[in-house]
């Protein structure tokens, strides 16, 4: 199996890049450990570590909206991954936005760009 430098970091997670693999656009950034890295490589489905809920995380598992895994890119140091994926159900943002990345700095502001795709509350329950 393919190994990553999870030493480098105190807490043993590395950044997880996550980029849709047509368009190039970065949809999330996500933080593995060894066990997601491996669950991974092993299922094809993204995988990783919740650090709010301190545990296994399956990217898609309540909302449906899975990545699937086409190409990994792995930094000099190893201790960074960029994931290349096919997000499912279009949308890879917890609060319903196609990247979690739906903000832009405007003249100070932040200014939302796009519509969110899906419904949080009817997907997650309310809050």
């Amino acid at each position: 199996m393919i190994s990553l430098n999870f030493s480098k970091s105190p807490d043993a997670l590395l950044p997880a890049i996550v980029q849709d693999y047509k368009s190039g656009d970065v949809l999330m950034l996500a933080y593995i450990n060894k066990l997601a890295w491996e669950k991974t490589l092993e299922t094809g489905k993204a995988h990783y570590w919740s650090r709010s809920r301190n545990t296994l995380w399956l990217k898609g598992e309540t909302s449906g909206h899975m990545q699937i895994i086409h190409q990994i890119l792995v930094d000099c140091d190893e201790d960074t991954v960029v994931y290349k994926v096919e997000q499912l159900g279009n949308a890879a943002c917890h609060t319903g936005h196609r990247t979690c990345f739906f903000r832009r700095v405007d003249n100070g502001a932040l200014v939302v760009e796009g519509e969110k795709i899906f419904d949080p509350a009817a997907v997650y329950g309310e809050k």
